[in-house]
């Protein structure tokens, strides 16, 4: 189980594959292959996929139990440094696509190509609330409260509701492109989203960066990537997309 060490922060990843990297940026809430488990066999086999757990999620620790999507661009860049690669395809999905942007747009250069699954061009917060701590125990949402604890354990060493409202705090703020953030995304780009996805739309995203494919998931929700969902039709999009990028 590989880390990278980061000053104080330990990322935990996982590795399949070879050729060309690429990253996959996880969702809120989720962990790296948690996300993702509906992709490695299907990417695995051309690229060196790259599967991290952000910080304050899931086995990566740190000193402070701070973070939001800008913090992590960020870590997500050095995390490619650290690992000696000078360009990657990035695959992000809900949280992952807007970690995605902003990397795509400060550091243009390590990225070869963007992807996004169920992102938006702006915040969402309606329903975001209702994750807070004492609205879950109020809710007697105890099933989703023990996966929390259980899943980011080592990243919020216990302390769960930190996490959420931390989650939550994110969740309402982000993305938050300026426009010149927005026209700073020079790579080939794809957007994809779920026909029902409450999240966002391919055409907003559209309108941020003129020069992106888009593709809309028929019958998709906010996740079609996953098992069990349509992630055979969402894999061979995205690989196509990559092969010509």
């Amino acid at each position: 189980m590989p880390y990278v060490k980061l000053n104080d922060l330990n990322i935990f990843y996982e590795e399949f594959g070879r050729g060309e990297t690429a990253l996959f940026l996880h969702s809120g809430f989720s962990r790296g292959l948690l996300a993702f488990s509906g992709q490695i066999l299907h990417f695995s086999g051309n690229y060196r996929c790259l599967f991290p757990d952000f910080r304050g999620h899931g086995r990566t620790t740190c000193e402070s139990l701070d973070w939001n999507s800008r913090m992590i661009a960020d870590d997500m860049s050095d995390f490619l440094d650290a690992l000696e690669i000078k360009q990657a395809h990035l695959i992000g999905y809900s949280l992952g696509a807007y970690v995605g942007c902003y990397m795509a747009a400060k550091y243009p250069d390590k990225v070869k190509s963007l992807v996004t699954i169920g992102g938006g061009a702006y915040p969402r917060p309606d329903g975001a609330d209702d994750f807070l701590p004492e609205n879950l125990i109020r809710n007697n949402e105890t099933d989703f409260i023990e996966d929390m604890k259980l899943r980011h354990f080592d990243a919020h060493r216990g302390d769960w509701q930190t996490y959420l409202k931390t989650t939550v705090a994110d969740w309402k703020a982000h993305p938050n492109l300026t426009d010149n953030e927005w026209e700073a995304i020079k790579c080939p780009a794809l957007f994809i989203s779920g026909e029902h996805d409450p999240f966002g739309t391919c055409a907003e995203m559209l309108e941020k960066v003129p020069h992106a494919k888009t593709y809309e998931v028929k019958g998709g929700g906010h996740r079609p990537h996953f098992v069990g969902e349509q992630a055979n039709e969402v894999n061979a999009v995205i690989l196509d997309f990559l092969k010509r990028s």
